[in-house]
């Protein structure tokens, strides 16, 4: 997308393109290759069981033989932005000056595309550093409506996710998050209070009040990532590419009666423009 040998200079053709410039000025970050190992395996123990915090993690990678301190581990799930969903300390924290809005969600019965949407940010091991990733989604369908990469959790890369969600597909009545920082910021609201989206957060260390992208990351990481050593930011983002477009082209969810979220989501959206 991005033409490295244009006139254009990157900074004019991420502004054309509506693309966040972390994504594409990717540099390894200055993690050993051993630190590197270690993350990728936290990232699998944790998408397992995420309600394991840092000394039930320290304690498996322990018993598999690598020699590593609550210290250490405490220190890459907080560079990662991993929290176990138990209630107690968290790594990934909301910013103390930042507004928290209710969780809408609970008892809610979503029938209807475009009823609720969510996002979240997830670690993305790669063969020489890592990345983020946010996804947004629509509840109903499952349907990925849009996603970004960033080698910062900086909140504008999110920002440029939601942008683009809502200029491809419309306006959601809900929108809910987790109390990240990304999400509670102002760059984040303010574009959901100008469209008069009601705001939902998941409740502190509640992973599973946003449970439709929790199992998105599985998905992702189990089909995608983990089987690729993807070397750099722009290997990943074609990788990505191609599989969230055979997600929801192709793959069936059983919830979904077997069909796919592009399915569901048309369908339903062509219904509801005849009406």
């Amino acid at each position: 997308m991005i033409d490295r040998e244009s006139k254009l200079s990157i900074v004019r053709q991420c502004q054309l393109l509506r693309l966040h410039r972390s994504g594409v000025y990717y540099l390894p970050h200055s993690e050993t290759e051993k630190d590197l190992d270690l993350m990728r395996r936290i990232d699998e123990i944790h998408l397992a069981h995420p309600f394991m915090g840092s000394r039930q993690i320290r304690d498996a990678l322990q018993r598999e033989g690598r020699p590593v301190n609550r210290k250490r581990i405490t220190r890459l799930m907080k560079l990662m932005g991993l929290s176990a969903i138990a209630p107690g300390p968290h790594t990934s924290r909301p910013h103390p000056q930042h507004t928290k809005y209710p969780y809408l969600l609970k008892g809610l019965k979503v029938e209807r595309i475009n009823q609720v949407w969510s996002t979240d940010i997830t670690y993305v091991p790669m063969k020489r550093g890592f990345m983020y990733l946010v996804a947004i989604m629509d509840w109903h369908s499952r349907r990925v409506l849009s996603w970004q990469i960033s080698n910062t959790l900086d909140p504008h890369f999110c920002v440029a996710a939601l942008h683009e969600a809502l200029a491809k597909y419309g306006t959601p009545d809900i929108f809910n998050t987790d109390q990240g920082a990304q999400f509670t910021s102002d760059a984040f609201l303010d574009v959901l209070k100008a469209r008069g989206i009601k705001i939902s957060m998941d409740g502190k260390g509640r992973a599973l009040d946003n449970v439709f992208v929790e199992r998105l990351w599985r998905s992702v990481k189990y089909e995608c990532i983990y089987l690729h050593a993807f070397e750099d930011g722009d290997q990943l983002k074609t990788g990505l590419k191609k599989y969230f477009a055979w997600y929801n082209r192709e793959r069936p969810h059983s919830k979904l009666n077997r069909q796919t979220p592009d399915e569901v989501y048309f369908a339903l959206n062509e219904q509801r423009t005849a009406a």
